[in-house]
């Protein structure tokens, strides 16, 4: 009964996704583009920040640990939530994407901490 529900849940989000993707050549292109634009913005705002708050040291050695766990939280819970039977290659890139914006917003915030 709860997986019912739950399989219910899932189908109601992806389900016009995948339907909106597969009408046209077009859609589909736009969600990779998205998705591409998207790992790609991230991982270089991630990687300002990673530079941004200096060498390595004792105190940023707990913050780019720390930032690596949100991003492993973050694919976790992806690889929980994201379909992997239909368009599992572009579901991939927005893990990925919100992994690496994950660990930038948090290295974000503590830089703004630091630095403010």
């Amino acid at each position: 009964m709860i997986t019912k529900s739950i399989s219910d849940i899932h189908n109601s989000i992806f389900s016009p996704l995948k339907s909106w993707a597969e009408h046209s050549s077009g859609n589909w292109n736009i969600l990779i583009g998205v998705g591409f634009l998207l790992v790609m913005g991230s991982a270089i705002f991630t990687f300002v920040f990673y530079k941004k708050l200096g060498q390595d040291d004792e105190r940023t050695n707990k913050i780019f640990l720390t930032s690596s766990f949100y991003m492993l939280l973050v694919i976790i819970l992806c690889d929980m939530i994201f379909p992997k039977d239909d368009m599992w290659t572009i579901f991939f890139l927005f893990k990925y994407a919100l992994a690496f914006l994950a660990g930038g917003i948090y290295l974000a915030v503590q830089y703004k901490k630091d630095f403010s």
